[in-house]
This record gives structure tokens, sequence and C-alpha cells, in this order.
């Protein structure tokens, strides 16, 4: 096989839709061998299907602790080795300071940080017991820096999980392991199409974005994450460590919306 993730044993999380579908497709474009994971597990093993050997699967909630444990025991058992770890999967339920954070943090922190984290542990152990390196990318969010006003636990989140990639990157650089994250900006998911109509949008809702929040009059599209994911993946980005890199339309540091176009 040829190709950026060519002989690469991939994990990607939160594979069944959205940026993780694009993302395990591009992978396996690339070359890549994957494990597939998800929640629904008919989507995970339908997509794998149509991959043969390249692809397999697991499905697993997150929110379980033992869930990474499992996720790269069944890597192993599959593939014999985990070479990359993307960490995609998470969950963004809307609150505010006003709603109930004590029910919503533990949800939240359960699959968006400790899964994460959990999962770079057994890599890195991996990595460890085999004397190879490994790479991590996590698919965090623009929200990491402040967020907007609805969606305060999970920008809380993605903050959390920015500095554990910067952690892990300076801490563990020295054995082999690299560790970066993409914060993503608003993206046409599945996900996002079902909260929009939750909330009261009209099914054409994303033909009509204000070019303050999307310059190019639409949103980023999965296919275009996954491709910078890949990169990342690759070892095409090394030897970079412990960046933070922006998938958005505009720069979002110091940007100042106050003063107009």
């Amino acid at each position: 096989m040829t190709g950026m993730l060519a002989d690469k044993i991939t994990i990607v999380t939160g594979a069944s839709s959205g940026i993780g579908a694009a993302i395990a497709q591009a992978a396996l474009r690339e070359g890549g061998r994957i494990m597939l994971h998800g929640r629904n597990e008919a989507e995970l093993e339908a997509l794998a299907a149509l991959h043969g050997k390249q692809a397999s699967f697991i499905a697993c909630d997150l929110a379980d602790a033992e869930a990474a444990s499992q996720i790269v025991n069944a890597t192993i058992e599959r593939f014999g080795t985990v070479d990359v770890l993307i960490n995609n999967a998470g969950i963004f339920p809307r609150s505010t300071i006003d709603t109930d954070v004590l029910s919503q943090f533990d949800p939240v922190f359960h699959v968006n940080v400790r899964a994460p984290l959990m999962l770079s542990q057994a890599l890195i152990r991996h990595c460890r017991e085999q004397g190879k390196p490994g790479t991590i990318v996590n698919i965090g969010s623009i929200n990491a820096y402040c967020g907007a006003d609805m969606i305060l636990i999970y920008s809380m989140s993605k903050g959390a999980m920015m500095t554990m990639t910067r952690n892990i990157a300076d801490t563990h650089g020295p054995e082999g392991i690299r560790a970066n994250q993409l914060n993503v900006g608003w993206t046409l998911t599945q996900g996002e199409i079902e909260t929009q109509r939750s909330m009261g949008s009209p099914d054409d809702w994303h033909t009509k974005i204000d070019k303050t929040g999307a310059p190019r009059g639409s949103l980023l599209m999965p296919d275009e994450v996954a491709e910078h994911a890949i990169f990342w993946a690759s070892d095409k980005s090394a030897p970079v460590n412990g960046a933070v890199y922006e998938v958005e339309q505009y720069p979002v540091i110091g940007r100042n919306r106050a003063a107009g176009k």
C-alpha cells in the first residue's frame, strides 16, 4: 500500500458518522489499516465491510471507564499493534451557567477528556512495550479558547484537551510520542444538523451562513477536516509536537469582530 498512512494501524474514535467517518475514509484511502470506534454497531459494520481486511470495528461507549483499554486491546488483537490514535469522538450538549451544569459536567468530561486521556495512556504504554514511536491527533474545537454562549461545559472540555495535548507532547516527546490538536471550526455534520433542527432552525439554515462566521459563505465540511487530520497523523507533519492548529476560515486569536468589516 502507498499513501501517507501506509502500513500504519490507526484508531479513529467516533468513526460511525460526521468528521470521524470522513477521517476513517481518508485514512483508508491513504493506505492505513483502521480500527473504527463508535456506538452504532450497524453503521460501523457497514463501513468496515467496504474495506475488507483494511478495517475492523468496535462498538462501545466512551463514558465507560473500561472503553479505552477495550479499544486498544481489540486493535492489537486484530492488527498486532497500534501506531496512530485519533481522538475524535465527543459530545456537545448545550449548557450555560444557568443550566444544570452539575448533571452535564461528568458525562461531557468523561467522553471528551477522560476517554482521550485513557486512550492516550494505553497507546503510550503499548509503544513503550514495543519500543516504537506513536502519534496522537486530538480533534478539538476553536471553542477551547472561550466558546459560544450555549456550550460552556463543552468549551471547558476542549480547553482541557488542549492542555492535555501539550503536556503529553512535552513529557513524552523524548519517547517518540507526538501529540497535536486540531481546533476545528463550525462544521456541517449530521450531528450539527440535528442540533440545529432541535433548536427550531429551518432546514436550509446552512445555506444562509453569515460571512462574519464563515467568510466563504459556507461551513467547513467533514472531508475538509479529515484531510488535515491525516496530515497530522502522518510522518509528513514530523517533527512538530504539541501544536494546536486551527482548522478555521479566519484568524481565531485576536480577531476583533467589534471593529466591523
